[in-house]
């Protein structure tokens, strides 16, 4: 159902159905309104009442929030627990151990269940396993997997023993990986013999021992090796050791290590505007409890639901929803070992329509090119596949433009499923702001509203609230349950990066937004370092990316900045049409009808100066655009960064191409 309005040119409101309403957990608006109220009146009386209802504690809380020594806040931090206990041992013991706990689908197709007691048993196993090799709690241990239900168990297991994971994605490099084993001071590394994506072996361990080769990594004393595919690998003895024959050799038995509320779960390193990676460092209670509320909340999780995250474990999107906040809730979840495209385009719709997903959680840059794909080849266009299974749909990673929220919603969606548009970060641990299924509007494009306990606000570089209607820099003005700690031994940087002096106090997301000046609705409009000056204008990158998309021809596209004697700088954008690349004339009549089309949607300011056409856009294997490396094209600069992530490499030379 939908209405519209102008906004400024027609802004469409989809409203969740009847049934969507009734059903919800948080049953509409006034219900939300209601929750949001009583964080509101009692903050920290709000958050302790969430903790006690949402987590079992082997020694309760006493107090919700100490602020002392702020922005270091702690949260909930005389108790104690142990998060794999309240992913496993609550449900065994609850009597579900027989419920099905993951459904993991290999990139050759081959499906595989593990009940809770079996992934209880398993995790038991690598846990004294990991024991046996003089790994205690507080100790760092790098995890470099693929998709695998062996994955998750290498992430409880640590959780178990009080152990600290870091999981570096996959497709890192052998010098990205060996950076991250040196700041976090890691004594373990857990891989694989290689990885399956795409109907190719990808190796794993000869990277981990290119890493470790390149020194700088004294404190590893073992690696610990999933055989994936059998693959010839070099071992090391006696460093290097099977996995499978570890915890074969191990009892299922292993009694959780109970942590403080503020034992570090895990380190997650992100880019930073250094280009040092940034160990972000979160809790074990307050991390686990907001995991937990969004699954509650914003995906409305039910037992009988199918819920499926694509992200990869090497991702914050993959810890809380794959690894940690559906087993909290006692979900059936799928993981998937593969990409997209393979063997074809129509592989999400086919398991979908197979395992009846009712829960699919995806990210844009996947629906951009998934509509691509659709649209040049009829037999993977989602109307082929049965998708009524699904009830609620969602997207993470980047906003999601109007017109590829559209095609989601129709295509895939039935016109029937809400959107749940979730803006997070590493840094946020969950959802901040996202519509609720049973209760939001929705407005494609934006993300509409803040969750319960989350004061999200827009505000000028000193920190002062700007009306709505007006862009800003996001702000967080509270602390939260599951918010960064810390970055992991730099505490200066971890001041300088999130709590700047100017801005009072408040958390800087590093995003611009805008509140709608009606409804006060948050848009997100690229990086505070993504936002363009031109000739005194301030505009997002991701507004004029949307404009691009909303062309009939254009699949995706990426907006950056680039020096300019003239107006200061000037917008060079990155353009992948439905049809094949254009060169010569055709390109340059394409470009200038893009142009137009931005000027019309937009302004005249916003027309970018520059435009190039790719097959592809530069994306990491796990679909995220690699911006900095688009702006040293646009720069016109040689590429010096690490692009051995880089999906396709060739179409570096075709981006270099202004039209």
């Amino acid at each position: 159902m939908s209405d519209t309005a102008t906004h400024p040119h027609e802004r469409k409101v989809y409203y969740p159905s009847q049934q969507a309403v009734q059903s919800a957990r948080i049953s509409g608006m006034d219900a939300y309104r209601a929750l949001c109220a009583e964080a509101e009146g009692d903050y920290t009386g709000f958050w302790a009442r969430m903790a006690r209802e949402n987590l079992q504690w082997q020694q309760p809380f006493t107090h919700a929030l100490d602020d002392s020594q702020a922005p270091f806040y702690k949260w909930f931090d005389d108790g104690w627990l142990n998060v794999s206990f309240n992913c496993l041992d609550v449900h065994v013991q609850a009597g579900k151990g027989d419920k099905t706990a993951i459904v993991f689908e290999t990139d050759d197709g081959a499906v595989t269940r593990v009940s809770y007691a079996e992934l209880l048993d398993r995790v038991g196993r690598f846990a004294n396993a990991l024991k046996s090799l003089g790994v205690n709690k507080g100790d760092r241990v790098v995890i470099y997997m693929p998709m695998s239900i062996e994955g998750v168990v290498a992430m409880q297991a640590c959780a178990r023993i009080g152990a600290t994971h870091s999981v570096v994605f996959g497709g890192f490099s052998a010098q990205s990986l060996r950076d991250r084993i040196e700041d976090a001071g890691a004594v373990l590394v857990i891989t694989a013999d290689e990885q399956r994506r795409g109907g190719k072996s990808l190796p794993l361990k000869a990277i981990v021992d290119e890493a470790l080769a390149l020194g700088g990594c004294d404190t590893i004393r073992h690696v610990v090796v999933y055989q994936r595919t059998g693959g010839n690998v070099a071992f090391t003895a006696p460093r290097d050791l099977w996995m499978h024959e570890l915890s074969a050799a191990h009892s299922p038995d292993c009694p959780p290590v109970w942590v403080e509320a503020e034992h570090p779960l895990f380190l997650l390193y992100t880019s930073g505007s250094t280009g040092k990676p940034k160990g972000v460092q979160h809790s074990s209670a307050g991390y686990l409890l907001w995991a937990k509320l969004t699954m509650l909340w914003t995906f409305d999780i039910r037992p009988d639901d199918l819920f499926w995250c694509t992200a990869d474990i090497g991702w914050v999107t993959g810890h809380s929803y794959i690894a940690y906040g559906p087993l909290a809730c006692g979900a059936t979840e799928i993981m998937f070992e593969g990409v997209p495209t393979f063997p074809d385009a129509g592989r999400f719709w086919k398991m979908i329509e197979q395992h009846k997903v009712t829960i699919f959680y995806t990210a844009p840059t996947a629906i951009r090119s998934l509509i691509k794909a659709a649209e040049t080849n009829p037999a993977v266009h989602p109307r082929n596949y049965k998708l009524d299974s699904l009830r609620i749909l969602g997207t993470v990673g980047e906003p999601i433009n109007p017109a590829a929220w559209e095609w989601y919603y129709e295509h895939i969606g039935g016109g029937r499923c809400p959107i749940v548009d979730t803006w997070w970060q590493t840094e946020t641990g969950g959802h901040m702001i996202t519509p609720l299924p049973g209760a939001t509007p929705m407005v494609p494009g934006s993300c509409t509203l803040p969750l319960p306990g989350i004061t999200a606000e827009v505000v000028d570089e000193t920190g002062h609230d700007v009306p709505w209607g007006t862009g800003g820099i996001l702000v967080i003005k509270k602390p939260w349950p599951a918010m960064i700690r810390n970055i992991w031994g730099d505490p200066e940087r971890f001041k300088k990066s999130y709590y700047p002096e100017e801005l009072g106090g408040y958390y800087l997301a590093g995003d611009g937004a805008i509140r709608d000046a009606n409804d006060g609705y948050f848009t997100i409009t690229g990086r505070i370092d993504d936002v363009l000056n031109v000739s005194g204008h301030r505009m997002g990158t991701m507004e004029i990316e949307s404009a691009l998309v909303s062309h009939p021809l254009v699949a995706e596209a990426a907006v950056v900045g680039r020096p300019d004697d003239i107006t200061g700088e000037a917008i060079c954008a990155f353009v992948v049409l439905k049809r094949p690349r254009p060169e010569g004339e055709e390109a340059l009549k394409i470009a200038a009808e893009l142009r137009n089309h931005v000027g019309v949607e937009i302004g005249p300011i916003a027309k970018p100066k520059d435009i190039r056409f790719g097959d592809n856009l530069p994306k990491t294997r796990s679909g995220k655009i690699m911006r900095r490396l688009l702006r040293s094209l646009a720069k016109g600069e040689a590429v010096t960064q690490d692009t051995s992530t880089l999906e396709n490499p060739a179409i570096l030379d075709q981006l270099g191409k202004t039209h």
